[in-house]
């Protein structure tokens, strides 16, 4: 990350460690064979992603981003056992027990999206104490419209992984990183995979992306 921030500066830090961390759990999972991943995700952590994908009006991850097991449908599901857990009740039974943790932020999370929403959720909480809970609830008992069109679950043509596009955002943030266009990937602008598909084929002199594996990265 200390490599990437210095190519995109201090915005969008949060969206390439996700991606990169995400797929990293999965083949680092699969290398290991394992049944179920489970991540450390709290309560607080499951309310400001339901508020979230609310903001950005992420339909696809709205639906699915309260389940305590997701992915079964996939090779790997994931479990989040914490799910109705305080952070703070966390971090308590972690100093209590004389446990190993990390107490302090990430040093390029303070610009994140994510923290607006969790200083919400805090000023929330100071009111009602169940807030977090309550929006984990919320969350929940969403139902969407079948009319509504959902995106398609498919494989990335360039490294196989999971993708509803022709690239898989790992793909296409790599190589918006090599060829010195680290925006490229930032955004969900719509027929992005084939604008970036059109436009490496056409420029000279340039490494093809179906020619490089996922996961090199070039400074």
């Amino acid at each position: 990350m200390d490599e990437i921030v210095k190519m995109i500066g201090l915005k969008n830090n949060c969206t390439f460690c996700g991606v990169f961390r995400r797929q990293a759990l999965d083949r680092g999972a699969a290398l290991l064979k394992v049944d179920k991943v489970a991540t450390g995700h709290n309560a607080d952590d499951i309310a400001e992603t339901v508020l979230l994908n609310i903001l950005r009006g992420d339909i696809a991850r709205l639906s699915r981003c309260t389940s305590i097991t997701t992915g079964e449908d996939g090779p790997i599901p994931r479990c989040k056992p914490f799910k109705y857990t305080y952070e703070k009740e966390i971090v308590m039974y972690a100093y209590f027990k004389k446990l190993d943790y990390f107490s302090t932020e990430c040093i390029y999370s303070p610009n994140a999206y994510r923290g607006f929403a969790r200083e919400f959720i805090k000023d929330l909480e100071r009111i009602r104490p169940r807030a977090i809970l309550d929006i984990i609830k919320s969350g929940e008992n969403f139902r969407i419209s079948t009319s509504t069109k959902m995106p398609e679950q498919g494989t990335c043509e360039r490294c196989g992984y999971i993708s509803s596009q022709k690239w898989c955002k790992a793909c296409v943030l790599l190589e918006g990183l090599n060829r010195g266009l680290p925006k490229l990937g930032i955004g969900r602008s719509r027929g992005l995979n084939s604008d970036v598909k059109k436009d490496i084929k056409q420029g000279g002199g340039t490494e093809s992306i179906e020619s490089k594996q996922c996961g090199s990265l070039d400074f």
